[in-house]
């Protein structure tokens, strides 16, 4: 039942070729066999959500389509073909991979390259809007329709269906394809894609899953041919191994009625064939493995495996998976607060899952402090082995019983508002696990009639079960070679261990009153209604700001955004050395005397979070709560303020994890970037470099202390409470919460602090190295442009010129060229820093190729300069921005996110109210305009990542 599956999740986070015949089919209803039971239920006797429209075409195509307008104007399609990396034979590895891209080249209806086109006409952005995904068990084609016309909608199902019946694989397509394919194979080589394949291949060896990399292999890619693609395809690619899905702004009928056009006719070539056998797991083989990798952190991996069968997927089976992620959820709780209080593991998690109709797995992974990956693995193993041993507590169910309880609740209040992409994925993962959706009405009831089962004695018997298995594998990863590793391995996994009964969570419950004291609630001084956006802005007599949109568009749910201080802009670069460490710490500290353990009990079962981060013009604390606990999340992060906590464990646990880390920086070219882009290009700007192990290792309790308790008591506050709330009630929290602090001192910004510079223009490129593969190279080259929200309408103008200029690397660079698979290009404009911003072509390459990318967007630069786009061009990047747009509208991230800071500056008023036109009116001669003003040869800067050729990889001087 998959929307079991989702609230387990949820709850886990409040505490990753036949020729087709052009003639239309008959759409008459009757086309659809009749059935009784909806195919997605037969077998179950889970209630159908009847929101959904279920029909089979007589070839055996499966449907399912929905009315949803979330958001308005907008239908999302998935085709499902139930063919992944399994249903490849040895020599066909990686095709069903291969398939999907040819898919989007060219098939009946469009000409090579020309069904992204279209697409972009129609507002879809390519890569996000349209894509698919290859997995171990199914091929998926996604598309999101902005502003679907009737006649937008049935163009489209159109050409996916001549993509998925007949796409032209050619020799002429296959071979400007297999180069994007390795290229990106290339591309996501190195430690990772070693450490993953490793897993994969230790964990489920003697099953077919362990030799299936969904990518394939340079051999077997190598060696594909057109003619055994379209075996492949014409073995695999038939009605009966298909789903369609369709939910959207559209009447289930015209959905249903597009489908039957469109498939109706569709026949398989020959006889069905048979799925192959995955396999068991088997005892035999090797329990342990080690692998050493250089840029890996150390990492343990334990796998408790047991054979998948498809199961009846009935409420008596659904209620054992909540007992049994209830378990579950009772160790990891265990296991965090080991965790924060210090020890030999930085993070240790268990989970239930089915993988690739392959093995029900119970994971455990734990990430040890330094090299004591013995050490945390008993200790890891001590937790579970008291949790198998000795039933929980009433107390322990309780406390989950509370949590898991309001997650269902708030799915169930949140469903109206569920984007219509995301019921149709669920829909087609609920096929690919063999198993129903259902309605969270459902799943609360069901949920709400079971609470007597939630006994010690069953939660015992699920845990038991959760941990026998018939193969039980460990592997090890380690930046170093180990020293008699195999053994050590070995007894880490089956040694004894005695339970650990003292990491089960003390009984006493906590409530608000444990917090330490506010001063008396301020008042409402000033209050103003921005009409045009039903805003109000607000001043409480101690000077705290606030800025309240009440609206339905996300029931049950508000989005609360506290905003201190001057964020980047609190420091200067010389004194910069310490805010890295502030997102790793501030969250996890405690309040007072009250530790984070101590919280997390406060607020158990409840929607209240504390997220930290840093904006370049203000620290932030984060939530996204509910109505009911709205007043008690003011007051936990206005407490948090006035009285912060000061603890040592969460020090040295940021500390251990940011080494632990760093290492792994230089496994490839990108995440030498990762570590370094921002930091150059901001002329190597202190505040945004990414901390060494010397230099982590000087830091301590006492020092972080001085460096931030400074930064949490100053600077001016704003309140941001963006969602389903009412505005009386929520005054009435913020007078009492954030009204009763004291007045804060100001920040006074110095001029050094409010810069942000690009770097100076070199004619050779800064070289850095990684340890990854030697094929493996990146190449960046940007131009400096500018900053500050009185300049924004430009920066937008920006945004389109390098959407153009991305469209450009995609045509040429990679679908034409395939040098790339993933060139890409960005504009930065920063809206609190008058300079700083730039545009920037980046791209993965191998490493002869990297001049060959210079050269390429240099001429870019120069066209565009020099030519006005076209309007077909113009409109390919303008209309997918536009509905990128009116989509995110329809939610309060958007909007919150566009107003930050603007109770201080209403010029941010101004500047949302142009934020439409900036993009839509946008012409020719103003980008070209543009680009002569930005792309100056003589003014850009360039980087290149190679391959490290020898000794230790280089690293930005610091």
């Amino acid at each position: 039942m998959r929307k079991f599956s989702q609230a387990l999740a949820l709850a886990a986070l409040l505490l990753s070729s036949t020729a087709y015949a052009q003639t239309a089919a008959p759409v008459a209803a009757s086309a659809a066999k009749p059935a009784k039971q909806p195919w997605l239920y037969e077998g179950s006797d889970v209630p159908v959500d009847e929101s959904w429209t279920f029909g089979v075409l007589p070839n055996g195509l499966r449907y399912a389509v929905k009315k949803n307008d979330v958001p308005a104007g907008q239908v999302s399609i998935r085709v499902r073909i139930d063919a992944g990396a399994l249903h490849e034979n040895n020599e066909e590895q990686g095709f069903a991979h291969l398939i999907e891209h040819l898919s989007f080249r060219g098939s009946t209806f469009v000409p090579d390259g020309e069904a992204k086109r279209i697409w972009q006409r129609f507002g879809v952005t390519f890569g996000s809007d349209s894509n698919a995904q290859t997995t171990p068990t199914q091929t998926v084609y996604k598309l999101d329709l902005p502003n679907a016309t009737p006649e937008k909608l049935d163009e489209s199902v159109k050409i996916i269906s001549g993509m998925i019946r007949n796409p032209r694989i050619s020799d002429t397509a296959l071979n400007a394809e297999r180069s994007i394919v390795l290229a990106e194979l290339r591309e996501n080589s190195g430690a990772q894609l070693i450490y993953s394949d490793a897993l994969r291949q230790h964990a489920f060896q003697g099953q077919r899953l362990a030799n299936r990399s969904t990518i394939g292999t340079p051999e077997t890619l190598h060696a594909a041919s057109a003619q055994a693609l379209n075996a492949f395809h014409d073995r695999w690619y038939r009605p009966e191994n298909a789903v369609i899905v369709m939910a959207g702004d559209m009447e289930p009928t015209q959905l249903a009625n597009l489908v039957q056009k469109y498939f109706y006719d569709w026949k398989g070539t020959g006889p069905r064939a048979p799925e192959p056998e995955f396999g068991d797991p088997t005892p035999t083989g090797t329990p342990t493995r080690v692998l050493v990798e250089a840029t890996l952190p150390t990492t343990v991996s334990i796998a408790y495996l047991r054979p998948w069968r498809k199961v009846d997927d009935t409420i008596a089976y659904n209620q054992q998976l909540l007992v049994d992620a209830l378990a579950l959820q009772i160790i990891n709780r265990r296991l965090e607060v080991q965790a924060r209080g210090g020890g030999n593991f930085l993070f240790a998690e268990v989970a239930q899952e089915d993988i690739s109709r392959t093995a029900d797995a119970t994971l455990v992974s734990v990430t040890p402090v330094g090299d004591r990956w013995e050490a945390a693995t008993k200790d890891v193993r001590a937790v579970i082995a008291d949790a198998v041993a000795t039933p929980p507590s009433k107390a322990d169910i309780d406390r989950e019983l509370v949590l898991f309880g309001n997650a269902l609740r708030t799915m169930l209040d949140s469903y109206p508002f569920e984007a219509a992409a995301k019921q149709a994925d669920d829909i087609v993962n609920a096929v690919d696990i063999r198993e129903t959706v259902a309605a969270p009405k459902t799943v609360v009831e069901v949920f709400e009639g079971m609470k007597d089962k939630f006994t010690p004695e069953w939660l015992l018997a699920s845990t038991q079960a959760l941990f026998k298995a018939d193969a039980t594998r460990l592997m090890l990863s380690s930046p170093a070679a180990v020293a008699n590793a195999d053994n050590r391995a070995l007894a880490a996994l089956q040694g004894p261990v005695a339970a650990n009964t003292g990491a089960r969570l003390a009984n006493n419950a906590l409530g608000f009153d444990a917090l330490p004291k506010l001063g008396a609630p301020g008042k409402l001084v000033s209050e103003e209604t921005i009409s045009r956006l039903e805003m109000t802005k607000l001043e409480l007599s101690n000077g705290v700001r606030g800025l309240l949109y009440p609206n339905k568009a996300e029931s049950g749910q508000i989005r609360v955004l506290v905003r201190f201080g001057k964020g980047y802009q609190s420091v200067t670069p010389t004194n910069g050395r310490l805010l890295w460490a502030g997102p790793y710490v501030l969250p996890e500290n405690g309040i007072g005397r009250l530790k984070r353990t101590d919280i997390d009990q406060m607020v158990n079962g409840r929607r209240i979070e504390l997220n930290f981060a840093i904006d370049d013009d203000a620290f932030e604390f984060a939530a996204n709560t509910r109505p009911d606990d709205l007043a008690d999340q003011l007051t936990l992060i206005a407490t948090k303020l006035e009285h912060p906590g000061w603890d040592t464990a969460p020090v040295e646990r940021a500390k251990a994890l940011a080494t632990s880390g760093y290492d792994s920086f230089e496994m490839s070219a990108t995440s030498v970037l990762q570590r370094d882009l921002e930091y150059l290009l901001r002329s190597k700007d202190p505040r945004w470099k990414a901390a060494a192990p010397a230099e982590i290792a000087k830091i301590d309790p006492a020092s972080f202390q001085a460096y931030w308790a400074p930064l949490m008591s100053q600077g001016p506050i704003e309140v941001m409470l963006f969602g389903d709330f009412d505005k009386a009630t929520a005054v009435a929290a913020l007078e009492k919460s954030f009204g009763a602090l004291r007045p804060r001192a100001p920040v006074a910004v110095a001029p050094a602090a409010k810069t942000v510079n690009f770097p100076a223009p070199i004619e050779a490129p800064v070289r850095l190295t990684h340890k990854g593969s030697s094929d493996q190279a990146a190449a960046v080259m940007a131009w400096p442009t500018g900053g500050g929200i009185a300049g924004i309408t430009e920066g937008r103008q920006l945004e389109i010129l390098a959407a153009v200029f991305r469209d450009r690397l995609f045509e040429k660079f990679r679908a034409e060229q395939a040098a790339s698979y993933s060139p890409d290009m960005a504009a930065s404009w920063p809206k609190d820093f008058t300079s700083g911003g730039y545009l920037m072509a980046y791209t993965q390459v191998k490493p002869a190729d990297v001049e060959r990318f210079f050269d390429f967007a240099n001429e870019v630069a120069a066209d565009l300069s020099t030519n006005p786009v076209s309007a077909d061009e113009l409109q390919r990047a303008v209309e997918p921005m536009k509905q990128a747009v009116e989509r995110a509208a329809s939610g309060n991230t958007f909007w919150l996110n566009q107003l930050k800071g603007a109770t201080y500056d209403p010029t941010r008023f101004v500047a949302l109210g142009r934020l439409y036109s900036d993009y839509t009116e946008v012409t020719p001669d103003q980008l070209q305009i543009l680009a002569k003003r930005y792309f100056v040869k003589e003014k850009s800067w360039k980087l290149v990542v190679g391959p490290q050729s020898g000794g230790t990889a280089q690293a930005v001087s610091r």
